[in-house]
């Protein structure tokens, strides 16, 4: 099977995500997406955060009607902090049998160069781009490379970090999130 990875800390997941997610499934040869949970990315701050199982509820939540969206928890017990090389070398020795291919936005493929082992990423797997309105110039090396993907999809501006301030300020943020995450969201009394 051909497997997308979407590498997030969802905090919260929100529309946005999903909508990307499923875009991706549908609009190429990828077979699934994988919505892997990062307890600690090397580029935020983990005050930040929820607790990890707290965000994978929330994944679990947003993703359990769309049967080609999984929620996953690889990198929890992997070492800290996650860097993807890592996480794609464990997936390969756990599952021999899946192609892994990276699903990112515009605006990390123009930092991809600061990514660890970037080019045995770029060697070993393909990625799958999808457009940001905000974005940096890409690097020249990806612009035709064979392996990169760039994929018409939906553009949204719709950030986690938003999400979180509204909550915070008591604003209705319903329509953002998947009804069920709103629910745990509320119900758990999250970012206030």
């Amino acid at each position: 099977m051909n497997i997308g990875l979407f590498f997030g800390t969802f905090n919260p997941i929100h529309v946005g995500h999903l909508i990307i997610a499923n875009h991706m499934v549908e609009h190429s040869q990828l077979d699934e997406v994988w919505l892997v949970v990062t307890p600690l990315s090397p580029f935020k701050k983990k005050n930040s955060l929820l607790d990890n199982h707290q965000r994978l509820e929330m994944v679990y939540r947003a993703t359990e009607d769309f049967p080609k969206l999984r929620p996953s928890d690889i990198e929890f017990n992997l070492p800290q902090p996650n860097y993807t090389i890592k996480t794609l070398l464990y997936l390969k020795e756990k599952f021999p049998e899946h192609d892994f291919s990276l699903i990112m936005g515009e605006d990390n493929l123009a930092s991809f160069h600061k990514w660890k082992n970037y080019e045995e990423i770029l060697n070993q797997h393909h990625i799958f781009v999808y457009p940001r309105i905000k974005s940096k110039p890409v690097k020249e090396e990806f612009l035709n490379n064979k392996k990169i993907f760039n994929i018409s999809a939906p553009i949204l501006e719709l950030s986690s970090t938003f999400i979180r301030q509204e909550i915070k300020a008591n604003r209705n943020i319903k329509p953002m999130l998947p009804v069920k995450v709103w629910e745990y969201l509320d119900e758990m009394n999250f970012y206030r």
